[in-house]
């Protein structure tokens, strides 16, 4: 079976709670905080693989979920850091946050990896808090929560050449004769279920990667038939050989065929229509095809290169290959950046110091990511740890917010589920 599209859901370790602990040791009365840091959350890691061939683990399996980070210790010890999970992909996968579409990564050399949901940090134990006023810090903080979201695998196949045409066109036969691929052939619509690679080799040291791309018909663009299933894999490949039975077999009409096919390259992709492309006029062997010839040639040939190839007999197939080489050569390889730096910026405005401050029936809330871990690392009963909380509130603006919503001496004001009187 082939699966070339998976969406899971990846949550990263949460990080171990920082401890609240102070040294009690015979002749050290006062021998202060010794509380350790808790450690880091594991992360998720996606890893391209080129011996994988499918995603289809992941249709098996949709949640993964890293270790969490080890609390800390008293005695200054650290917790133990979760293991990160790595999770192996095909070459080639594409990898989007399932929520806005953004291309996270395009996982596309063997080896190359992606955090794709980063541990939380563990928090600071109270020894990290002791200043030369504050010497016995009643509080530590928690651990921060691991990332988590849903994301979308899509396999795109790494081909140099692609193989398109209406379903019986040939396509299979051609790669087979020209590659060490043994696809299914048989002379009926959609043999080909699944995009088949082969290798052709024009020499030692010199070769290119062919894909035969199932059939494609009208209304491709838009799910007919295998179109949309297979249309992504014709995104990757810099060359396209348009295959065209010359025969005209099944009432069907060479040159209608031609730029009904485009019409849905275009209607998915407007890059993907602007492809460089040979027309290959196959079953030159029949003797229709001789009668389409002249008329094929006269609307195409001022426009495209034109190869005459019989793939049952054989004729032309090795004058395709190495045309084919000989174009690749003059095309640039196409390489789908990922800018970083962008992705990071919309992760962390994502899921980092988020505050929303509103008000409801006359209930003032304020609530995000960043007062959840604040509040969970205030102790609500020592002095020093919530006057802590106070100024944190007011650097944040929180206080500004709530006095423009219309916060007044006395209201009730709720944090993450923690309830105050608002003192202005």
């Amino acid at each position: 079976m082939f699966v070339d599209i998976a969406k899971i859901s990846v949550k990263a370790g949460k990080g171990g709670n920082g401890s609240v602990a102070f040294r009690r040791e015979k002749y050290v009365p006062m021998g202060g905080p010794a509380g350790g840091d808790g450690g880091d959350g594991g992360s998720i890691i996606l890893v391209a693989d080129e011996g994988l061939r499918t995603l289809m683990d992941f249709r098996y399996k949709r949640h993964y979920q890293a270790e969490n980070g080890e609390d800390g210790r008293g005695k200054k010890q650290y917790g133990s850091d979760g293991k990160d999970l790595i999770l192996r992909v095909p070459t080639g996968t594409l990898v989007k946050d399932e929520e806005t579409g953004i291309v996270l990564a395009d996982l596309k050399t063997n080896g190359q990896s992606y955090v794709v949901a980063r541990g939380g940090h563990g928090g600071k134990g109270n020894a990290k808090f002791a200043t030369s006023i504050r010497r016995t810090p009643r509080f530590a903080e928690p651990g921060t929560k691991g990332e988590s979201r849903e994301i979308i695998l899509e396999l795109k196949l790494l081909a140099d050449v692609g193989l398109i045409g209406f379903p019986n066109v040939g396509k299979s036969t051609i790669l087979a004769s020209i590659t060490s691929a043994k696809p299914k052939i048989a002379n009926y619509h959609f043999t080909t279920l699944k995009p088949n690679l082969g290798v052709v080799s024009i020499g030692e040291g010199h070769s290119y990667v062919m894909a035969d791309i199932p059939g494609l018909i009208e209304g491709a663009s838009e799910g007919a038939g295998l179109g949309l299933e297979f249309l992504r894999h014709v995104e990757r490949t810099r060359l396209l050989l348009h295959v065209i039975d010359a025969s005209g077999q099944e009432d069907r009409d060479p040159v209608d065929d031609f730029y009904k096919i485009n019409e849905e390259l275009k209607q998915y992709s407007e890059l993907l229509s602007e492809k460089e492309q040979i027309i290959v006029l196959n079953k030159l062997d029949l003797p229709q095809a001789q009668e389409n010839l002249e008329k094929i040639k006269k609307e195409f040939s001022e426009d495209y290169e034109i190869i005459e190839v019989s793939a049952a007999t054989g004729e032309g197939l090795d004058a395709l290959k190495k045309r084919a080489y000989e174009r690749l050569l003059q095309i640039e390889e196409e390489i789908e950046f990922v800018d970083e730096e962008e992705v990071g910026s919309f992760l962390d405005k994502k899921e980092r110091d988020t505050i929303v401050v509103s008000k409801e029936d006359g209930y003032y809330l304020a609530e995000g990511d960043f007062l959840e871990r604040l509040v969970g690392s205030t102790n609500f009963d020592d002095f020093e740890s919530f006057s802590n909380f106070q100024k944190v509130l007011i650097d944040k603006g929180v206080i500004e917010k709530l006095r423009e919503l219309g916060a007044k001496e006395g209201d009730l004001i709720n944090v993450c589920g923690i309830e105050f009187d608002f003192v202005d």
